[in-house]
């Protein structure tokens, strides 16, 4: 829940500093990448540790956590850009 609420701040805070509309597309799309190699880098590890299982277990769980992850930036990002219109 922790990284939810970091997420969603960093959101805010990035679509309020940043000047104009964010390109929300293109913050996905890198969110979605981190996500993939991130998945692929602890899956490699877990299945030098673990085996096959717990190596794609990691993977699909990471890959989902990071997709959740940029979501939740993304709303905050919008939310940002609502109070940049607002206050300034």
């Amino acid at each position: 829940m922790l990284l939810v609420i970091i997420a969603f701040v960093a959101g805010l805070v990035y679509g309020y500093v940043n000047p104009g509309k964010e390109n929300r597309w293109a913050l996905f799309k890198k969110g979605i990448m981190l996500g993939v190699v991130l998945g692929l880098i602890l899956g490699f590890l877990s299945l030098l540790i673990g085996g096959l299982i717990l190596s794609a277990a990691t993977a699909i769980g990471t890959l989902i956590s990071i997709i959740k992850l940029t979501i939740v930036f993304i709303i905050g990002t919008f939310i940002g850009d609502l109070l940049e219109r607002i206050i300034k």
